[in-house]
């Protein structure tokens, strides 16, 4: 028994670093690719749909690991409703986003969603954060800023530039709120149940983006429409399942900055090289920022 253990344990302990990376690649990957469909003649609130499809299959193998147990109780089903909701709503504003603006940008600024976390956090859990939360925020301030603005047009940029900047802000503020409620649901909650919540939730906003849609254009039904958009989509719910096991096996405060910050950042080196642009010096400057902060932020969270 004594030899056995060891293996065991050290087996074990090495499963978070594996999930933990999977979801680091998946979500780069994914992300990186995810405006393709739409650009080529499939809806962004098609593309809405197959991922919410795609979701059902990891959520229901969890369950199943966990032998269907499911958290049935009235804070339960508000908590992974709430979950499933703004992570959703985030995902279908986040498909229109990537086709409007760089995908090497907009995800930088998503990564700094535990400022809001933090933020609720502070004012509704009266919780107080570490000098590395303090640090992350004021970084993310300074960051945010850069990402949208021009020396030539100044401080006017800000509020004149493209539609994809408030957007990713808004998708900002959905993760971040969503990451609120889960730190309350773990409380209670399994991470199974959390998760089929979130694919609930997902498909609760499948009929208003089939009505969003606008079928008197013309939409690319063939192999690189629907099917494109599942091969793509699927690299997201494999990567959240992922995520799920990741935090099971490890602890938050490592896994939470991993993912965090590596996510965007494979997203934005992948989106660079397939673009083959150089941003301004600014735009690199608030890049960099936002890395740095997102994973202070995480760490903090």
């Amino acid at each position: 028994m004594s030899e056995v253990s060891p293996a065991t344990t050290s087996k074990t302990d090495k499963r978070w670093l594996i999930f933990a990376l999977g979801t680091v690649v998946l979500w780069g990957v994914w992300g990186a690719f995810t405006g393709i469909s739409a650009q080529r003649g499939f809806p962004e609130t098609l593309v809405y749909c197959v991922w919410a499809l795609t979701m059902i299959l990891p959520a229901v193998f969890v369950l199943a690991k966990a032998g269907w147990k499911l958290d049935r109780d009235w804070r339960s089903i508000f908590y992974g409703l709430a979950i499933g909701l703004l992570g959703a709503g985030g995902q279908m504003i986040l498909f229109y986003a990537v086709t409007t603006g760089p995908a090497y940008l907009i995800f930088p600024v998503i990564s700094l969603s535990p400022l809001v976390t933090i933020l609720m956090s502070f004012v509704f859990l009266r919780e107080r954060t570490t000098w590395l939360g303090v640090l992350g925020v004021v970084l993310a301030l300074v960051a945010l800023p850069m990402f949208d603005f021009s020396l030539e047009a100044g401080f006017s940029s800000l509020t004149s530039g493209g539609s994809w900047f408030p957007l990713a802000l808004i998708i900002m503020a959905c993760w971040g709120i969503q990451a609120y409620f889960m730190k309350l649901a773990n409380n209670s909650m399994s991470a199974e149940s959390i998760f089929f919540y979130m694919m609930i939730g997902g498909l609760l906003l499948v009929p208003a983006a089939w009505m969003m849609t606008d079928f008197s254009r013309p939409v690319n039904w063939g192999l690189d429409g629907p099917w494109l958009a599942a091969g793509i989509q699927i690299l997201n719910a494999i990567g959240a399942l992922s995520l799920v096991y990741a935090f099971r096996y490890g602890k938050a405060i490592v896994v939470a900055p991993m993912t965090n910050a590596g996510g965007p950042l494979v997203t934005a080196a992948i989106s660079l090289l397939v673009a083959n642009v150089v941003p301004g010096e600014l735009k690199i400057a608030g890049l960099i920022l936002a890395f740095i902060a997102s994973a202070l932020l995480a760490l903090a969270a």
